[in-house]
């Protein structure tokens, strides 16, 4: 049986660091958070999970050669200790998912293929690979590969049934495709009506206004994300919350939203946006 979850239940917990109107943000462990919450209680979770890429590798930025160093977080434990990461919070979100709600997965080459066979592992229903292509891409440095230039997102549901007990909202897709059907390869904005690839930058400098965090996804993505899956009244949990993307599009659309992220920076950086939406929805 769905539960809805109310967020005033969150202020007994140490570890609720922020609220606001519709929407909280705990600090910790997103494995211990997720244990707190009642099953099927959960109507989106979209998750930016880490790809495990901070190895002492080297990247662009700015047009300088950086090596890769997002944090503790993000290195690598070796393969099969990755898998088995991704495999606990993935079976984590299952649990609190309703059987109407879905799930959305955002990485790279790097992970996506271990959490789309955990994700069959545990019983997933996949539904969509999505392309989301980023024209501002760093480049190549080594020139010994094609510039990486794509994200794949994973959408699923649950479990599999019949009928198919998730939230599509397919018309108003369709509407937004100039009356044809939206398909997994994206292009936002639309070119005159008709919808050809997923194409939007990576965030400006509108969106890192309150701060900066190494994998910020766009506004725009996680726009396209609700719209797609969500409805007014509903609860959007991410269970990475970073610098609160997520939670800016879900408060915006007229959901509410809950946020784990371990890291206090980020939990601050993720309350500053929140609330400067609610007071300025047009940032």
């Amino acid at each position: 049986m769905a539960r809805r979850l109310d967020l005033r239940a969150w202020d007994a917990l140490p570890n609720t660091a922020a609220r606001g109107k519709g929407w909280a943000i705990v600090a910790g462990d997103c494995l211990e958070a997720l244990e707190k919450l009642p099953p099927h209680s959960v109507d989106v979770a979209f998750a930016d999970p880490p790809y495990h890429l901070s190895n002492g590798g080297t990247t662009c930025q700015s047009g300088r050669r950086v090596r890769v160093d997002k944090g503790e977080w993000d290195a690598s434990n070796g393969v099969m200790a990755d898998h088995a990461f991704q495999a606990r919070w993935l079976q984590a979100v299952r649990r609190v998912l309703k059987p109407s709600g879905t799930l959305w997965v955002s990485g790279t080459q790097h992970v996506i293929f271990s959490i789309g066979f955990a994700m069959q592992e545990l019983g997933y229903h996949l539904l969509n690979t999505v392309t989301w292509y980023k024209p501002n891409a760093s480049p190549n440095l080594a020139c010994r590969m094609f510039t990486h230039s794509t994200e794949l997102i994973l959408w699923a549901s649950p479990s599999k049934s019949r009928p198919l007990a998730h939230r599509f909202n397919y018309k108003r897709m369709k509407e937004e495709n100039g009356g044809k059907q939206m398909r997994d390869l994206w292009q936002m904005p639309e070119a005159e009506g008709e919808q050809v690839v997923w194409s939007l930058p990576t965030p400006g400098p509108r969106e890192k206004v309150h701060g900066r965090h190494p994998t910020q996804k766009p506004l725009a993505l996680l726009e396209r994300v609700l719209a797609a899956s969500a409805a007014p009244g509903d609860l959007v949990l991410d269970p990475f919350s970073g610098s609160g993307t997520t939670g800016v599009a879900a408060v915006q659309s007229g959901c509410r939203f809950l946020g784990l992220e371990r890291d206090e920076a980020y939990v601050d950086l993720a309350a500053r946006r929140l609330r400067a939406a609610q007071l300025d929805p047009e940032r």
